[in-house]
């Protein structure tokens, strides 16, 4: 049981993921989450162009939280290895998009940390 909503809650982190292509692209509008052509907390500016191209990574990033969740649910041998890569990803992301990801990027420490040592506490993992 906890598998599977152990992979529902990837699979829903990696929709939210969305929010860094659809607001960038002006798909949608959400109100915490401003547009802008910034990244760096404002530091580096990269015009509507650039910031496209990073709504385009954040696709990625979602669509591998989703492949990783669903081998997760079906105990897939590589989900445990695309999840560590797709979450270091993710933080490096959140870093980009900072304020704006900031929960995003303790999000992806909690999902590190589980994965690196939640064995030591008693959890197991299937087909690691």
């Amino acid at each position: 049981m906890i598998r599977i909503i152990a992979a529902i809650f990837l699979i829903l982190h990696g929709l939210i993921h969305l929010i860094g292509f659809l607001v960038p692209w002006g798909l949608v509008k959400i109100d915490s989450f401003r547009y802008g052509t910034t990244i760096l907390a404002g530091k580096i500016d990269l015009g509507e162009t650039g910031i496209r191209l990073v709504g385009l990574l954040w696709i990625v990033g979602a669509i591998g939280f989703v492949i990783a969740g669903i081998g997760l649910w079906m105990v897939l041998p590589w989900w445990f290895t695309l999840l560590i890569a797709v979450t270091l990803y993710s933080l490096v992301l959140c870093i980009l998009g900072y304020p704006d990801s900031q929960y995003g990027f303790f999000i992806n420490l909690i999902i590190l940390g589980v994965l690196l040592f939640g064995e030591r506490f008693g959890l197991s993992f299937p087909s690691r």
